[in-house]
């Protein structure tokens, strides 16, 4: 099981451009669902935040071993999704990855849990 967080830098001037990236995921959400369980993909959330005027893009993922890499894809979805990457995604910066410390997971299991009373 991989965990990861990564922080990427947007290009200047691409903030728009991100916003257009964002909502197109959001409203192809049951394609993207599709391709991310053949990425073996269990979580993966986009953070954003503007720091020193510069907009970097977080990205949080739980992925499982041996998942289909996005740029493999034949999928429309990832195809569409790697053309606003490259777009908006600065080449230049070396993504950072920060570090986790510690994993917790919590699974509950059905019925194995009751509050008492």
């Amino acid at each position: 099981m991989n965990v990861e967080l990564t922080r990427f830098k947007v290009k200047e001037g691409k903030t728009e451009k991100v916003d257009e990236w964002i909502k197109f995921l959001n409203e192809n959400m049951k394609d993207v669902l599709v391709t991310l369980e053949g990425e073996k993909m269990y979580v993966e959330t986009i953070f954003r935040e503007t720091l020193n005027g510069t907009e970097y893009l977080y990205w949080y993922s739980v992925q499982g071993e041996n998942g289909q890499d996005v740029e493999e894809s034949q999928h429309w979805i990832d195809k569409k999704h790697l053309e606003y990457w490259n777009e908006c995604v600065d080449p230049s910066f070396r993504p950072v990855d920060l570090t986790t410390e510690p994993h917790l997971f919590f699974i509950k299991r059905p019925n194995s849990y009751s509050p008492k009373a």
